[in-house]
């Protein structure tokens, strides 16, 4: 019998009043409460990124009905906001941060809003949060050369291993995007697995560096989770997203062939 899709939710901020940069893809704390409601309604059972991936590597069976709830680039929401909620249910969650973005020593000024320091990132880990790494400056890795790629990835694990104590083993790609190359970096970087987006249920098929997520925003409403935590009309509510994700991948083709076309008559 062929396991179940599982549904790893995607957030961002989760603010009260975000800025424009990250309202698309925040979410409101109300807001946030109530989905995490909607996840026990329906009985689902929240797992960290780490422990999927491991129970699909070595063929264990998973918890009734899984569902992933994950957190990109960092925002100083998924502390105040989130945890509480989360801590409320007993849920676990992973968060994957850009060690750039995040308040303290290494920090870029990238961040695109008020982010996690390291003792609200140490504080989210004691709390049963999975820390994952999302990249040093959150760039565009297939669009990296060999060398800025591997800088990304290995600097920022080890920055993530220096300030919590433990190496991360899951990641997240910036925007989603990567390649066979930035896969295999990933692996030998010492990354276990690795999540992109594409809005689909994600499947052990798919291999650990190329798990699907399903994007929570602002705009989404409670019927609308209701249907991704239940694995529902995923390709009806997901119809715009994915056609603007194939128009934009022929853009970032035609951008990548310039450059390598550019690069040979140097």
């Amino acid at each position: 019998m062929a396991e179940p899709p599982v549904p790893i939710l995607m957030y961002h901020a989760v603010a009260t009043d975000p800025n424009d940069a990250t309202r698309v893809l925040s979410v409101s704390p109300e807001a946030f409460a109530r989905q995490m409601e909607i996840v026990a309604e329906s009985g689902c059972t929240p797992v960290r990124t780490a422990d999927l991936a491991a129970r699909w590597r070595d063929g264990r069976p998973l918890p009734a009905r899984p569902v992933l709830i994950t957190f990109d680039d960092g925002y100083e929401g998924v502390h105040r906001h989130a945890l509480p909620v989360l801590a409320k249910h007993g849920y676990p969650a992973t968060v994957f941060v850009s060690t750039g973005w995040i308040r303290g020593a290494y920090d870029t000024g990238g961040g695109l809003d008020t982010m996690l320091d390291w003792d609200q990132v140490r504080e989210l880990a004691a709390a049963d949060v999975e820390i994952g790494g999302h990249t040093h400056t959150h760039p565009q890795l297939d669009q990296l050369d060999d060398s800025a790629l591997r800088h990304e990835l290995i600097h920022s694990r080890e920055i993530v291993t220096d300030e919590v104590g433990t190496a991360p083993v899951s990641l997240a790609y910036p925007f989603g995007y990567s390649s066979r190359r930035v896969r295999e970096a990933a692996r030998e970087s010492g990354y276990g697995q690795a999540l992109a987006v594409n809005n689909a249920l994600a499947r052990r098929r798919q291999g650990p560096y190329a798990l699907t997520r399903l994007t929570v925003r602002r705009a989404t409403t409670a019927e609308e989770f209701e249907r991704l935590v239940q694995g529902r009309a995923i390709a009806r509510d997901f119809a715009r997203d994915r056609a603007l994700t194939k128009g934009y991948a022929l853009v970032r083709r035609a951008r990548q062939v310039r450059r390598k076309v550019s690069r040979s008559r140097v």
